[in-house]
């Protein structure tokens, strides 16, 4: 395959594609283009223009085709070239669930798991999240900053071009707020997009603990004081709740929920990962955005989820961390019709990694996806859970130009390829964020 043709690029700033930017020697340029969402058999349908072309302009897509046809495009005239030799395209990953602001990792955990603990019996023991949580509480914003960052520059690394981020190592007003605030001092300093969500409702934190009816009272702090403070500053777009065994229940996630609905704050819901709550029926009750995990959904709640437009967003990367073998049913939920997505669901104690690739890997290999159902699951239908489809997801005219290119012939080759991270450039915007041969304007 021949090199990039990136030196006509280089500007002060770095590698601008300028204003009008002509992209071809694209192997297979898969535009995702068609029906939003896509269910069922509709997920196969990736849209493949071979030896296809796009003319960039003003950080969005201008035209899309065959080369020769988008090479005879008027616009085109004088338009930069980019060649990408006999690559593939997508659009850029859409990472739609991720904890992206950490104090530090939780490597020690991972060893004890080894020696024989469960991530339950951890938590009860002062790990898990209440570690993060207090990290994070003594941690100073340039320590967190810092580390956010650099996680950042490995989610573009790895093709992913928006992604969502929640809240919750917090779980008191001057630690949520200053992780909620650090969010969109990042959304300005570097160039992913990131999708802002509260997630004060992760775990009861230790000084509600021990109070009666602690989890309660902890709920109607949330409902009547931090939440309207975070809708009140527009700090997220979000809400979420961790509704599982150790952490909130039904009810209690429906009183957080509705309360964040009530400030405009859009439902998600951590369902059914670690035992069968009802959560999921109740991420459909709440029109959510979204049901995350959902290793425990029963066949009822599949149905409801494909008659709803709940997007199931699946995590393959925690079940493979935890070394559990229960996985979601994602084969069950698509031959029903939900609307599935997938996400790394990057944090620092059940799936430490920013690879979308991975997760496309374990998709394919654990849950039964087909590369394409991976594909759309984790662009457009992913999207789709954050409200962006009609901007990001695809590659269509009049969407921002948010493109991942593989060093491979078959966009099949990609998760075939376990662990191995094949993506050589990240445009955003029309602008290269990352590239292998180093370029990097993050």
């Amino acid at each position: 395959m021949t090199d990039y043709r990136l030196i006509s690029l280089m500007s002060d700033n770095g590698p601008a594609l300028g204003n009008a930017i002509f992209i071809a020697g694209c192997a297979e340029l898969l535009t995702l283009s068609g029906g939003v969402p896509r269910r069922g058999r509709a997920m196969n349908n990736i849209e493949i223009i071979r030896d296809g072309a796009l003319l960039v302009v003003d950080g969005r897509i201008f035209a899309i085709g065959r080369r020769r046809d988008i090479a005879g495009h008027k616009a085109a005239r004088g338009a930069r070239q980019l060649d990408l030799g006999g690559r593939v395209v997508l659009p850029g990953f859409v990472d739609s669930h991720t904890h992206l602001v950490f104090p530090s990792s939780r490597a020690d955990e991972h060893v004890r798991r080894c020696a024989g603990e469960t991530y339950e019996e951890i938590a009860r023991a002062g790990g898990g999240i209440l570690s993060s949580v207090r990290g994070l509480r003594a941690a100073k914003p340039a320590h967190l900053e810092s580390r956010a960052l650099q996680s950042l520059r490995r989610f573009a690394e790895h093709g992913t071009t928006t992604l969502e981020a929640k809240s919750g190592y917090g779980l008191d007003t001057a630690s949520e707020l200053k992780t909620l605030r650090l969010h969109r001092k990042l959304a300005k300093e570097q160039p992913l997009d990131i999708v802002s969500t509260f997630m004060g409702a992760h775990v009861v934190p230790p000084e509600y603990r021990k109070r009666r009816a602690g989890a309660d009272a902890y709920v109607k702090f949330l409902a009547e004081k931090l939440i309207p403070q975070v809708a009140g500053e527009g700090l997220a777009e979000f809400c979420d709740v961790f509704c599982d065994r150790g952490a909130f229940t039904v009810r209690q996630a429906r009183a957080v929920l509705t309360a964040g609905r009530v400030c405009g704050l859009v439902p998600r819901i951590h369902a059914e990962q670690l035992t069968h709550t009802g959560a999921a029926r109740l991420a459909v009750e709440l029109r959510a955005a979204s049901a995350d995990h959902l290793e425990y959904v029963n066949a009822s709640e599949i149905r409801a989820l494909a008659s709803s437009e709940v997007v199931a967003t699946l995590l393959p990367g925690c079940a493979a961390h935890l070394g559990h073998a229960r996985h979601a049913p994602a084969r069950r939920l698509i031959e029903a019709g939900a609307i599935v997505a997938l996400a790394t669901d990057y944090n620092p104690g059940t799936s430490p990694t920013l690879s979308m690739s991975m997760v496309l890997s374990l998709a394919t290999s654990q849950l039964r996806m087909t590369p394409a159902e991976a594909i759309t699951a984790s662009t457009i239908n992913a999207a789709y859970s954050l409200g962006r489809q009609d901007r990001i997801g695809s590659l269509e005219v009049g969407k921002l130009a948010d493109l991942s290119v593989f060093d491979v012939a078959d966009y099949r080759e990609i998760p075939y390829y376990f662990g191995v991270n094949l993506c050589v450039l990240t445009i955003k915007r029309g602008r290269v964020i990352y590239s292998r041969a180093g370029v990097n304007t993050i």
